[in-house]
Formats: structure tokens, C-alpha cells, sequence
């Protein structure tokens, strides 16, 4: 039986949860400019957002967009400050239920999962599958093309409808997604939005699902459209593309990456999450290196990037990374 969201739209708008709200927005963003003006009248710009709301005559304003490269470019839309209050809101209320909903081998932007988490998991399921390293393990790999560029709004709102039953929660929702679109279709979430991380999971829950439930298969992990399948058979492998093929472009109005599908075997190395896998050891993909430096050498050598960096690299074999990083950073430091 599907859990039902039982929380009223009351205890989304509330002045209580927006305020609330307002202290989860304001992390890290306090010499903001824009943060900055709204706080200044922090109550009045609350009741505002708040009245509008209530009386249903809230408007999402234009978003302001941005490029970035995360390696790749990726075109960035940011909200206004009264907005993000509202996605934050929003978020505080909805994600533990629908977090409660989610496998748990989905990685993604979910407390206490992340990418470490899911590689963690991958290596476990390697060591299952090849029973100790004694058989071979061969892994699917797939990527979905164009990903937040490809939700389909009306197959959201359709999976929102069935655990949401008060409708001026839908009817929110709905201005949030309507909020942006591609080409001046109904398709595509902004990738700055918090909302947007959480309406993902939701709408890619569908396809784990049925990966679960119809597929039955046991050693499946995901990490936003990145995911992977683990079998001895790379037959079996091979006739569950077709399947997922289908579902995906059936159901959710996705495709696969055709130049990201891979079956490969552990003992080679696995490309997954920015990290080569193997059997027994995981090594860093040169792409991410080359950001990990790039990112240092642009940031001056900051003690929180250095430290985020020798981070990312204390979770896999990356000792003479490690001693690069270190090296760099002293290198910076006598310019």
C-alpha cells in the first residue's frame, strides 16, 4: 500500500516553518548582498511571502542564470531570495516523508548517503557478486542523457498526485515546477533549486521501483542518472537493456547516453562517481584530478578547498595524490 504525505499546506506556509526555513537558507550566505536586503526586513518580506500564499496568490519570479563548469558546463538558474525561502520551506517539510519512500541504494543528495556512501556500497557488491573475487563480476553502467533537462512536468505532477492529496500542496508544487522550462517546453528543473534535488529522487524513485519490484534485481546502485547493475552474467546484462530502454522512455520520457553504456568487469575498472573501481582498490579519474588542481590553484590554495580536496582523495588509493596536493599548496604559497 503507497504511503500517503499527510502534512497540510498550512504546515509548509506557516510563519513558524518559513522562519525556520530562513535559518536553514541562511548558512554560508550571510554577506550575500540579496540575502542581506531581504533580512533587513526579515518579518515583513516573511508575512509578505506568507499572505500570498495563504490567499493563492503566490508568483515565482524569473530566474537568473549562470554557467559554470563542474567539470563539464553546466547552465546554472538562480532564484530570487523570496523564492529559495519558499523552496527551503518547502523541502524541510516534504523530504522526510518522501526520503522514507526511496531504496536504499539511491545516493543521491539524501542525509547520510553521498557519493563516498555509494562507493562504499559498489565495492561491497563487487566483493558479493564475485563471491570473494573468485568468479567474475561484470557491471552494467548507464547514464541518462540530458537528465534535469528531461523531466517531463506532467509525469511529475502525476507521481506527486499519487501520495499528495490536499490540492493546494499540488497546486504549489506545481507553480514550482512550471517555474522553468525548456525551450518553452514542460520539461526540465533548474538546477540551482534545493526543490529540485528532492523532485528528482521522487521522479527517478519510479524507475528504481521498477527495478526492485518488476526486475527483482539485487545489486543495483544510483546516484543521480548515474547507475549500475552487478551480475556473473554479462548476458543477463545485456538482455536488461532493452527493458530499462523501455521504461525509462515509456514512463519517464528519458533516454540512456548512448556513448555511456558499459559492461565491463571489476578485475578492469570501473568508471563510476569520478573514481576507477576495481576489485580490491579504487583510483582517481584523471578528469577529477585535473579539477581537484584546477580548483586549488584558482582558489589561492584556501585551507577549506585544500581540506575538501584531501578529503575527496582519503577515500581511495591517492597517497602520491595526496603528496601532490601538498606540494601544490606550498608551491601557491611562495608566489
Amino acid at each position: 500500500m503507497r504511503k500517503i504525505f499527510i502534512h497540510s499546506y498550512h504546515s509548509i506556509i506557516s510563519i513558524e516553518n518559513l522562519l525556520l526555513a530562513w535559518q536553514e537558507f541562511l548558512k554560508g550566505k550571510k554577506n550575500r548582498k540579496d540575502v542581506q536586503e531581504f533580512e533587513q526586513r526579515l518579518m515583513e518580506n516573511t508575512i509578505d511571502l506568507h499572505n500570498d500564499l495563504r490567499d493563492g496568490n503566490y508568483r515565482h519570479s524569473e530566474y537568473q542564470a549562470f554557467n559554470i563548469s563542474d567539470p563539464k558546463p553546466r547552465n546554472i538558474h538562480k532564484a530570487s531570495v523570496r523564492d529559495r525561502l519558499l523552496h527551503h520551506a518547502i523541502y524541510r517539510i516534504l523530504y522526510s516523508f518522501f526520503d522514507k519512500t526511496f531504496i536504499s541504494d539511491s545516493y543521491s543528495c539524501r542525509l547520510g548517503k553521498g557519493v563516498h556512501k555509494s562507493l562504499d556500497r559498489f565495492r561491497k557488491y563487487g566483493y558479493k557478486v564475485s563471491r570473494n573475487h573468485t568468479k567474475t563480476c561484470w557491471v552494467l553502467k548507464c547514464d541518462i542523457r540530458k537528465f534535469f533537462a528531461s523531466v517531463d512536468h506532467r509525469i511529475l505532477k502525476e507521481i506527486l498526485n499519487k501520495y499528495i492529496r490536499d490540492r493546494n500542496i499540488l497546486w504549489l508544487l506545481s507553480k514550482i515546477i512550471d517555474s522553468f522550462c525548456i525551450e518553452n517546453q514542460k520539461r526540465g528543473l533548474p538546477l540551482g533549486n534545493l526543490t529540485s534535488q528532492l523532485l528528482v529522487n521522487i521522479y527517478m524513485n519510479e524507475f528504481d521501483q521498477f527495478v526492485k519490484q518488476d526486475l527483482k534485481i539485487k545489486y543495483y546502485i544510483r546516484y543521480a542518472d548515474d547507475f549500475v547493475f552487478f551480475s556473473q552474467d554479462k548476458n543477463y546484462l545485456n538482455s536488461l537493456l532493452p527493458k530499462i530502454k523501455l521504461f525509462l522512455q515509456d514512463e519517464l520520457k528519458l533516454s540512456l547516453h548512448p556513448n555511456k553504456v558499459k559492461i565491463e568487469t571489476i578485475a578492469s575498472g570501473v568508471d563510476f562517481l569520478g573514481w576507477i573501481n576495481f576489485t580490491d582498490h579504487r583510483v582517481l579519474r584523471n578528469t577529477t584530478k585535473r579539477r581537484i588542481f584546477r580548483g586549488i590553484e584558482e582558489q589561492q590554495a584556501k585551507i577549506e578547498t585544500v581540506q575538501s580536496c584531501l578529503g575527496i582523495l582519503s577515500h581511495g588509493n591517492a597517497r602520491k595524490l595526496q603528496s601532490e596536493v601538498k606540494n601544490l599548496v606550498e608551491k601557491i604559497k611562495l608566489q
